[in-house]
């Protein structure tokens, strides 16, 4: 079955300019680039960032993932980086927000949401009204702070969530929202169909020994462009 709308595509954990490349002539709609995180695959430094965000075509999103939740912190990162958006990976005081929008005009805010379960619902309700669009991920962020085991994880896993749950959250929020978590060309099409979102969003999926990997990013392309 064919897609009714153009689903956006993210490539995210973008490193360099080859993998940028790759991205853009492949037709990705967005690239994240990803900052300092406490966990997880595709950290570049800002010096990186702010050449691919300048190397980043007009007509493709440029994402700063950032797990900053200081407002000032925040906004002199976007500043050193010059993307057109920001992914805020860690939960946020609705202040933060306010602060961005008066700091950083024009730029867009996405911010992410770690699926757990059901309650991800309501939180998703209260945020959605501050922010540009949400971008729904598995991890683990209390991890380390409120005794549950593991490591804390702003994302980066490879795992797959409870996309009824994404679902409920689509159909709950009047922004846009992208999937994550686990994706992959075998298993996008299936996403897309579970949770109708606005757009995907992959790193592990599309890549070989940590790196984008042409082969995979247009079987993911096919995927998405087809439905199968």
């Amino acid at each position: 079955m064919k897609r009714s709308r153009h689903t956006r595509i993210k490539i995210c954990c973008i490193a360099s300019v080859e993998e940028l490349s790759i991205a853009v002539r492949n037709g990705a709609n967005a690239v994240g680039l990803v900052s300092t995180m406490p966990s997880g695959p595709g950290v570049i430094d800002d010096a990186t960032i702010a050449i691919l965000a300048r190397l980043t075509p007009p007509g493709v999103a440029s994402f700063l993932l950032t797990s900053q939740t200081d407002a000032a912190a925040i906004v002199a990162q976007q500043r050193r980086a010059q993307t057109n958006t920001l992914q805020i990976v860690d939960r946020v005081d609705v202040a933060v927000y306010r602060e961005l929008r008066a700091a950083l005009p024009g730029i867009s805010l996405v911010q992410v949401l770690h699926i757990s379960g059901a309650e991800a619902v309501d939180e998703a309700v209260d945020i959605a009204g501050y922010v540009d669009a949400l971008l729904l991920d598995s991890g683990n962020v209390y991890a380390g702070q409120r005794n549950e085991p593991g490591e804390r994880r702003l994302g980066g896993t490879g795992r797959v969530h409870d996309w009824r749950v994404s679902r409920a959250i689509r159909e709950a929020v009047a922004v846009p929202v992208y999937l994550a978590g686990g994706l992959n060309p075998a298993n996008v099409a299936d996403a897309i169909a579970a949770v109708g979102p606005f757009g995907i969003d992959i790193c592990s999926g599309v890549r070989t020994d940590g790196r984008l990997d042409e082969v995979k990013v247009a079987a993911l392309m096919r995927a998405v462009t087809t439905g199968s």
